[in-house]
Protein backbone atom coordinates (compact mmCIF):
# COMPACT_ATOMS: atom_id res chain seq x y z
CA UNK A 1 0.00 0.00 0.00
CA UNK A 2 2.51 2.82 0.99
CA UNK A 3 4.75 1.57 -2.24
CA UNK A 4 1.84 2.35 -4.05
CA UNK A 5 0.78 5.62 -2.59
CA UNK A 6 4.61 7.27 -3.36
CA UNK A 7 4.03 5.67 -6.96
CA UNK A 8 0.89 7.90 -7.00
CA UNK A 9 2.90 10.77 -5.70
CA UNK A 10 5.54 10.49 -8.13
CA UNK A 11 2.84 10.23 -11.12
CA UNK A 12 0.80 13.28 -9.46
CA UNK A 13 4.34 15.34 -9.50
CA UNK A 14 5.09 14.37 -13.10
CA UNK A 15 1.79 15.56 -14.40
CA UNK A 16 1.77 18.93 -12.36
CA UNK A 17 5.33 19.22 -13.60
CA UNK A 18 3.68 18.58 -17.07
CA UNK A 19 0.84 21.25 -16.72
CA UNK A 20 3.74 23.62 -15.18
CA UNK A 21 6.05 23.74 -18.09
CA UNK A 22 2.65 23.36 -20.30
CA UNK A 23 1.22 26.72 -18.78
CA UNK A 24 3.97 28.51 -17.99
CA UNK A 25 6.46 27.56 -20.94
CA UNK A 26 9.68 30.09 -20.58
CA UNK A 27 10.28 31.33 -23.84
CA UNK A 28 13.71 30.48 -23.69
CA UNK A 29 13.17 26.98 -24.39
CA UNK A 30 12.11 27.57 -27.69
CA UNK A 31 15.06 30.22 -28.77
CA UNK A 32 17.22 27.33 -26.94
CA UNK A 33 15.72 24.98 -29.23
CA UNK A 34 15.83 27.27 -32.24
CA UNK A 35 19.47 27.70 -31.59
CA UNK A 36 20.18 24.09 -31.84
CA UNK A 37 18.76 24.09 -35.49
CA UNK A 38 19.05 26.95 -37.16
CA UNK A 39 17.66 25.45 -40.15
CA UNK A 40 14.07 25.33 -38.47
CA UNK A 41 11.62 28.41 -37.62
CA UNK A 42 10.17 28.60 -34.06
CA UNK A 43 8.88 31.86 -34.62
CA UNK A 44 9.59 35.27 -35.68
CA UNK A 45 11.59 38.36 -33.79
CA UNK A 46 9.59 41.38 -33.77
CA UNK A 47 7.94 43.94 -32.36
CA UNK A 48 5.14 44.34 -34.60
CA UNK A 49 1.59 43.19 -33.55
CA UNK A 50 1.24 40.00 -35.96
CA UNK A 51 0.70 36.30 -35.26
CA UNK A 52 0.43 33.47 -37.80
CA UNK A 53 -2.37 31.08 -37.12
CA UNK A 54 -1.13 27.60 -38.90
CA UNK A 55 -3.49 24.83 -39.06
CA UNK A 56 -2.03 21.11 -39.38
CA UNK A 57 -3.79 17.76 -41.04
CA UNK A 58 -6.78 19.52 -43.43
CA UNK A 59 -8.70 19.62 -45.34
CA UNK A 60 -11.53 17.82 -43.45
CA UNK A 61 -15.31 18.26 -45.69
CA UNK A 62 -17.16 19.22 -42.56
CA UNK A 63 -14.37 21.23 -40.04
CA UNK A 64 -12.23 22.74 -42.65
CA UNK A 65 -15.07 24.93 -43.67
CA UNK A 66 -16.19 26.26 -40.67
CA UNK A 67 -12.39 26.74 -39.60
CA UNK A 68 -12.58 29.27 -42.73
CA UNK A 69 -15.63 30.69 -41.53
CA UNK A 70 -14.28 31.87 -38.62
CA UNK A 71 -11.44 33.24 -40.14
CA UNK A 72 -13.57 35.31 -43.07
CA UNK A 73 -15.55 36.82 -39.95
CA UNK A 74 -12.65 38.21 -38.26
CA UNK A 75 -10.28 39.27 -41.93
CA UNK A 76 -8.01 36.99 -40.33
CA UNK A 77 -5.37 34.94 -42.80
CA UNK A 78 -4.16 31.55 -41.76
CA UNK A 79 -1.50 29.15 -42.97
CA UNK A 80 -2.95 24.93 -43.51
CA UNK A 81 -0.19 22.56 -43.37
CA UNK A 82 -2.03 20.23 -45.88
CA UNK A 83 -2.18 16.40 -46.64
CA UNK A 84 -1.89 16.12 -49.86
CA UNK A 85 -3.48 12.90 -49.76
CA UNK A 86 -7.04 14.91 -48.50
CA UNK A 87 -7.12 16.75 -50.79
CA UNK A 88 -9.32 14.31 -53.42
CA UNK A 89 -12.70 15.52 -53.13
CA UNK A 90 -12.07 18.58 -51.21
CA UNK A 91 -10.72 20.68 -54.19
CA UNK A 92 -13.31 23.13 -53.35
CA UNK A 93 -11.95 23.73 -49.93
CA UNK A 94 -8.18 24.42 -51.24
CA UNK A 95 -9.52 26.84 -53.73
CA UNK A 96 -11.23 28.85 -51.49
CA UNK A 97 -8.16 29.13 -49.27
CA UNK A 98 -6.27 30.22 -51.93
CA UNK A 99 -9.33 32.77 -52.84
CA UNK A 100 -9.44 34.15 -49.30
CA UNK A 101 -5.89 35.06 -49.16
CA UNK A 102 -4.76 32.14 -46.68
CA UNK A 103 -1.79 30.27 -47.00
CA UNK A 104 -0.93 26.61 -48.41
CA UNK A 105 2.14 24.59 -47.10
CA UNK A 106 2.89 20.71 -47.10
CA UNK A 107 2.29 18.48 -44.48
CA UNK A 108 3.52 15.20 -46.33
CA UNK A 109 0.93 13.00 -47.91
CA UNK A 110 -0.76 10.78 -45.05
CA UNK A 111 -1.23 11.52 -41.32
CA UNK A 112 1.89 9.74 -39.86
CA UNK A 113 5.13 11.33 -37.59
CA UNK A 114 7.68 12.17 -40.50
CA UNK A 115 10.58 11.08 -39.03
CA UNK A 116 9.87 7.47 -39.01
CA UNK A 117 10.15 7.50 -43.36
CA UNK A 118 13.08 6.27 -44.56
CA UNK A 119 15.18 8.94 -46.52
CA UNK A 120 13.89 7.95 -49.93
CA UNK A 121 10.18 7.49 -48.86
CA UNK A 122 10.27 11.35 -47.02
CA UNK A 123 11.52 12.78 -50.07
CA UNK A 124 8.81 10.69 -52.20
CA UNK A 125 6.06 11.97 -50.42
CA UNK A 126 7.56 15.32 -50.37
CA UNK A 127 7.79 15.90 -54.14
CA UNK A 128 4.21 14.11 -54.21
CA UNK A 129 2.88 16.58 -51.82
CA UNK A 130 4.69 19.55 -53.58
CA UNK A 131 3.15 18.13 -56.79
CA UNK A 132 -0.20 18.53 -55.79
CA UNK A 133 -0.29 21.89 -53.64
CA UNK A 134 1.84 23.46 -56.16
CA UNK A 135 -1.29 22.95 -58.73
CA UNK A 136 -2.98 25.71 -56.73
CA UNK A 137 -0.29 28.41 -55.28
CA UNK A 138 3.44 28.52 -54.56
CA UNK A 139 4.46 25.96 -51.59
CA UNK A 140 7.55 26.53 -49.56
CA UNK A 141 6.89 25.80 -46.05
CA UNK A 142 7.24 22.57 -44.44
CA UNK A 143 6.16 20.73 -41.13
CA UNK A 144 6.94 17.21 -40.36
CA UNK A 145 4.39 14.99 -39.04
CA UNK A 146 4.26 14.71 -34.89
CA UNK A 147 7.05 17.70 -35.22
CA UNK A 148 10.57 15.29 -35.23
CA UNK A 149 12.75 15.69 -37.34
CA UNK A 150 16.15 14.75 -38.72
CA UNK A 151 19.14 15.68 -40.21
CA UNK A 152 18.53 14.13 -43.13
CA UNK A 153 14.91 15.22 -43.34
CA UNK A 154 16.32 19.09 -43.28
CA UNK A 155 18.79 18.19 -45.94
CA UNK A 156 16.36 16.76 -48.27
CA UNK A 157 14.36 19.45 -47.70
CA UNK A 158 16.94 22.17 -48.64
CA UNK A 159 17.87 20.53 -51.75
CA UNK A 160 13.89 20.97 -52.58
CA UNK A 161 13.60 24.86 -51.36
CA UNK A 162 11.94 24.29 -48.61
CA UNK A 163 12.19 25.53 -45.07
CA UNK A 164 10.64 23.70 -41.96
CA UNK A 165 8.09 25.20 -39.77
CA UNK A 166 7.49 24.39 -35.72
CA UNK A 167 6.16 26.87 -33.75
CA UNK A 168 5.65 28.81 -30.34
CA UNK A 169 2.81 27.94 -29.36
CA UNK A 170 1.48 24.61 -29.15
CA UNK A 171 -1.76 24.32 -27.44
CA UNK A 172 -1.37 20.35 -27.07
CA UNK A 173 -5.21 20.14 -29.04
CA UNK A 174 -4.49 16.56 -30.34
CA UNK A 175 -3.43 15.21 -26.57
CA UNK A 176 -6.07 17.38 -24.62
CA UNK A 177 -9.45 17.88 -25.61
CA UNK A 178 -10.15 20.85 -24.39
CA UNK A 179 -11.27 23.97 -25.92
CA UNK A 180 -11.01 26.13 -22.18
CA UNK A 181 -7.33 24.59 -21.79
CA UNK A 182 -6.58 25.21 -25.73
CA UNK A 183 -7.85 28.77 -25.39
CA UNK A 184 -6.35 30.10 -22.58
CA UNK A 185 -3.07 28.47 -23.27
CA UNK A 186 -3.09 30.24 -26.61
CA UNK A 187 -3.63 33.99 -24.99
CA UNK A 188 -1.30 33.57 -21.98
CA UNK A 189 1.47 32.62 -24.33
CA UNK A 190 1.03 34.66 -27.70
CA UNK A 191 3.42 37.53 -28.02
CA UNK A 192 4.90 39.55 -31.37
CA UNK A 193 5.46 37.13 -33.93
CA UNK A 194 4.50 34.04 -32.65
CA UNK A 195 3.60 30.94 -34.84
CA UNK A 196 0.61 29.35 -32.93
CA UNK A 197 0.32 25.49 -33.88
CA UNK A 198 -3.65 24.24 -34.16
CA UNK A 199 -5.25 21.20 -35.94
CA UNK A 200 -7.85 20.56 -38.24
CA UNK A 201 -9.47 17.13 -39.18
CA UNK A 202 -12.91 15.64 -37.73
CA UNK A 203 -13.34 16.64 -33.89
CA UNK A 204 -9.75 18.57 -33.27
CA UNK A 205 -10.83 20.54 -36.58
CA UNK A 206 -14.38 21.73 -35.26
CA UNK A 207 -12.30 22.30 -31.58
CA UNK A 208 -10.23 24.73 -33.83
CA UNK A 209 -13.19 26.52 -35.20
CA UNK A 210 -14.30 27.27 -31.77
CA UNK A 211 -11.21 28.22 -30.34
CA UNK A 212 -10.55 30.96 -33.44
CA UNK A 213 -13.93 31.95 -32.27
CA UNK A 214 -13.05 32.98 -29.13
CA UNK A 215 -9.32 33.82 -29.67
CA UNK A 216 -9.53 35.98 -32.70
CA UNK A 217 -12.06 38.76 -30.79
CA UNK A 218 -9.08 38.87 -27.92
CA UNK A 219 -6.42 39.43 -30.73
CA UNK A 220 -8.04 42.19 -32.40
CA UNK A 221 -8.38 43.72 -28.69
CA UNK A 222 -4.83 43.49 -28.00
CA UNK A 223 -3.94 44.91 -31.33
CA UNK A 224 -2.79 41.76 -32.86
CA UNK A 225 -3.71 40.73 -36.51
CA UNK A 226 -3.59 37.32 -37.53
CA UNK A 227 -1.39 36.81 -40.77
CA UNK A 228 -0.25 33.85 -42.53
CA UNK A 229 3.14 32.74 -42.28
CA UNK A 230 4.93 34.65 -44.92
CA UNK A 231 3.76 37.72 -43.57
CA UNK A 232 4.76 37.61 -39.81
CA UNK A 233 8.00 36.58 -41.47
CA UNK A 234 8.58 39.39 -43.68
CA UNK A 235 8.14 41.17 -40.36
CA UNK A 236 10.93 40.26 -38.41
CA UNK A 237 14.03 37.97 -38.44
CA UNK A 238 12.91 34.04 -37.97
CA UNK A 239 14.21 31.91 -35.09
Amino acid sequence: MRRRFKIGLVALALLLAFLALALFRPEWIVAGLARLSPQVIYSADTDQPVVAITIDDGPDPTATGEILDVLEEHDARATFFLLSGRIPGNEHLINRMVEEDHELANHLVTDEPSIRLSPAEFERQLIESHSVLSEYSDVRWFRPGSGWYNDSMLTILHEHEYRCVLGSIYPFDPQIPSLWFETNYILLNVRPGSIIVLHDYGGRGQRTAAALSAILPELERRGFRAVTLSEVLLNGADQ
